[in-house]
């Protein structure tokens, strides 16, 4: 059964960083596309980044993402990760990973296509 577990989220000040955990159990991170997401209160969920089977790693070329979000992901630990770097208010949310556990071609801007995700991990940015 696969199960995704989010921690390391909390309250920071802007500039400051965070490193996101999804502990995956149920099967191995690299067979099948993994996701990380967030949703801002009031808003909709925006996909920020995804890691293929194969590593290959796309982001959401948005300003607010590009070059401060980094995935990476722990084969032996079985983690997907990701860090937040230089945070800002905006930045605030529920962080959730995903993971399209029946072998689809997902990727970051189409969240509908991942099958499974996990319990979320606020951030919170304060200015």
């Amino acid at each position: 059964q696969v199960r995704l577990v989010e921690s390391g989220g909390g309250s920071v000040q802007a500039g400051g960083s965070l490193t996101l955990s999804c502990a995956a159990s149920g099967y191995k991170i690299n067979e099948f596309v993994m996701g990380w997401f967030r949703q801002a209160p009031g808003k909709k969920r925006v996909g920020l980044a995804d890691i293929e089977r194969s590593g290959s790693i796309r982001y959401n070329d948005a300003d607010s993402v590009n070059g401060r979000f980094t995935i990476s992901r722990d084969l032996a630990e079985n983690t997907l990760y990701l860090q937040l770097n230089n945070l800002k208010p905006e930045d605030t949310g529920m962080y959730t990973c995903a993971v399209a556990s029946d072998g689809a071609a997902a990727a970051w801007y189409a969240d509908y296509m991942f099958t499974d995700w996990g319990q979320g991990t606020q951030v919170t940015v304060s200015s």
